[in-house]
């Protein structure tokens, strides 16, 4: 099985090798891992994450262990340019890489430089090579934020490889009991059910929120709808809302933030109404004026959903659905896509009705519908959803605690 684990990474770094050529993700991916200069260090604590939002998950732990250990230097890898590119000069590292891809050289190498005495992982990715040589090597390693589903090729026959990839983590934080049950069905009982780190973040954020005058200034007392990590397709239901709802302001903040993504959703906009943040300045009428504000820059969304009502999370149509806690922290009821499964606290905000999943028009329409004119539905979701993501607080904490006595 680890002969075809190392055929799997090779083949993999050859796609993506060749997609570089046609695609500037894959040329950062490529490209950033081969210009890297490692600083060697006497000592660290590393925390690896698979892009932007594992970050921001994880970045409780992050903080608390920065202000624990001062004298530590942190290290932080991504796997994704989507994570590297908006966080490599973060002032909670003392260095920011790419992950080297996954070869035994490459993990043995990457180690010495860097010199873990543990390693904290979030939420997932699970690599044979990084996690057998700190096994080796006595390194502590943790998965935080974990949660596992039986579909995945731990559970499965075929799965010898990946099982054994778990024998060595030292402890796993996982998010809920079944994720517990899980992993003790396979024999590995080294694990906390802590909950997910990301309920600490959001609702942080809430509590301290970032003001933006030019938000205000553009909102100018309206009701605001916010679609957040938006994709192509979410994008065509969200624009049809614009003209429906003329008493209402509208952000878009689009997961893609690509010249030729952006113009093809002012496409969809009337564009005598709508505005570009990039291009506020530029502005010869009132920021005010405008109905629908795009967000084409990355860092601002969490910060939107203070001065929102109801929010829309884009992804639902693709891959799966990006952050629902954000705004759940503000109070604004969700709307999102129909693959949403893989993400337990959005069947949670399902089950408490707080959260809406729509698979069309007819049914963003009819739900918004609802949101907008029952005031009392309104308000009792609102108040409902903000005290789920202040009753599932305190992960980074548990986490923290059991660390320090390991």
């Amino acid at each position: 099985m680890l002969v075809l684990y190392n055929i799997g990474i090779k083949l993999y770094f050859i796609t993506i090798w060749i997609a570089s050529f046609f695609s500037k993700k894959a040329r950062l991916w490529v490209n950033g891992r081969k210009s890297q200069g490692l600083i060697r260090f006497n000592g660290s604590i590393w925390f690896h994450f698979a892009s932007l939002g594992e970050f921001e998950q994880g970045r409780p732990v992050l903080e608390e262990m920065k202000r624990i250990y001062p004298d530590d230097k942190i290290v932080i890898t991504f796997f994704s340019p989507s994570g590297y590119e908006v966080r490599k000069n973060t002032p909670l590292a003392d260095a920011v890489y790419y992950l080297p891809l996954d070869t035994s050289a490459n993990a043995r190498g990457f180690l010495d430089m860097i010199q873990p005495r543990m390693a904290i992982f979030t939420k997932y990715e699970y690599w044979y090579h990084y996690f057998n040589e700190m096994n080796k090597q006595g390194i502590s390693l943790y998965v935080i934020s974990a949660i596992f589903r039986p579909q995945q090729a731990f559970f499965k026959w075929y799965g010898s490889l990946n099982r054994k990839m778990l024998k060595f983590v030292t402890r796993f934080f996982v998010q809920d009991e079944r994720s517990e049950q899980l992993l003790k069905d396979i024999g590995l009982n080294n694990v906390t059910v802590s909950g997910d780190t990301r309920f600490d973040r959001v609702w942080g954020n809430a509590q301290h929120p970032k003001l933006l005058s030019i938000i205000d200034e553009f909102k100018a007392g309206q009701k605001l709808f916010i679609a957040g990590s938006t994709w192509p397709q979410d994008e065509k239901l969200i624009t049809l809302l614009v003209t429906q709802y003329p008493d209402w302001k509208f952000i878009i903040a689009p997961h893609e933030i690509s010249e030729e993504q952006i113009n093809k959703l002012i496409d969809l906009l009337p564009v005598e109404s709508s505005v570009r943040f990039s291009q506020i300045s530029n502005l010869k009428s009132q920021v005010s004026d405008q109905q629908t504000l795009i967000i084409d820059n990355i860092g601002m969304l969490s910060s939107l959903y203070y001065y929102g009502n109801i929010a829309y999370i884009g992804g639902g149509f693709g891959a799966g659905i990006h952050n629902t806690l954000e705004a759940a922290a503000f109070g604004l009821p969700v709307i999102f896509g129909p693959n949403y499964s893989r993400f337990k606290e959005a069947n949670d905000l399902i089950a408490l009705k707080v959260g809406f999943s729509v698979a069309d028009e007819k049914q963003l329409k009819g739900i918004t519908d609802t949101l907008i004119n029952d005031e009392l539905f309104y308000s009792s979701a609102s108040k409902e959803i903000k005290d789920y993501v202040s009753e599932h607080i305190g992960a980074t904490k548990t986490i923290l605690d059991r660390i320090s006595v390991d």
